[in-house]
């Protein structure tokens, strides 16, 4: 970020085309294939791709607020992130981890706690209300809104709509659907696994509802990094 303002801020027409370019590909493209992946890591590993999509929305913006948005979202991310891979690595079935959508069917019946923390990060990553990404995502589009780039938040959130149907049918398999005969199990977590569950859940949930400190922490980075 600091490259792209300090040593190419006169240049700002020049790059901008271009991180639209790439933020309108990777936002669409990334939310698309990840819609007809059946595998769960595979689908976050696509995913992914449209979360960068969303962080270069803040980055495009080319203002404190943009960048502040955007650091806020990585943050968000990130933890998000490791908690959801988290509780995958716990799902298993006799062949090691079980990352076939299939086999999470009741898995929320079964597994209660997991199901809803697992859930809890599948609704962070599609930026719903009272979530960290809810927080990160408004972020990043009023900066761009305020950047006079609407049509980009307009691709945006045509790619959160698509992108939030693949993370709540992961919900609705762990929970509305009936298991098959090979379905997984959970293991008892580490205790590294354990902090980063804890960590993960905590932060998606808390910077949901109480995101004021935060942002004003990396508001004042954003002051720094132009």
């Amino acid at each position: 970020m600091r490259v792209l303002y300090v040593a190419f801020g006169g240049m700002r027409w020049d790059w901008v085309p271009m991180m639209w370019i790439i933020a309108i590909l990777t936002m669409l493209v990334g939310s698309i294939i990840a819609i007809s992946q059946s595998d769960i890591k595979r689908m976050l590993a696509y995913s992914s791709i449209a979360q960068a999509g969303f962080i270069l929305v803040g980055v495009i913006a080319a203002s404190p607020a943009g960048l502040a948005g955007s650091m806020f979202y990585l943050i968000a991310y990130g933890f998000t992130t490791i908690g959801a891979f988290a509780i995958i690595s716990l799902v298993r079935d006799e062949s090691g981890e079980a990352t076939n959508l299939s086999k999470w069917a009741g898995l929320g019946r079964r597994s209660p706690l997991v199901g809803a923390v697992f859930a809890l990060f599948m609704l962070g990553l599609a930026g719903i209300p009272l979530t960290s990404g809810f927080i990160g995502k408004f972020s990043v589009f009023a900066a761009a809104i305020a950047s006079g780039d609407t049509w980009l938040v307009i691709v945006g959130v045509v790619a959160s709509a698509i992108a939030a149907f693949f993370y709540v049918r992961v919900i609705v398999v762990m929970f509305f659907t009936e298991p098959g005969p090979q379905t997984a199990s959970v293991v008892v977590p580490s205790a590294f696994t354990t902090i980063a569950l804890a960590a993960g859940a905590t932060v998606t949930l808390v910077l949901g509802i109480l995101p004021q400190p935060v942002l004003g922490l990396v508001s004042n980075a954003g002051l720094f990094i132009r």
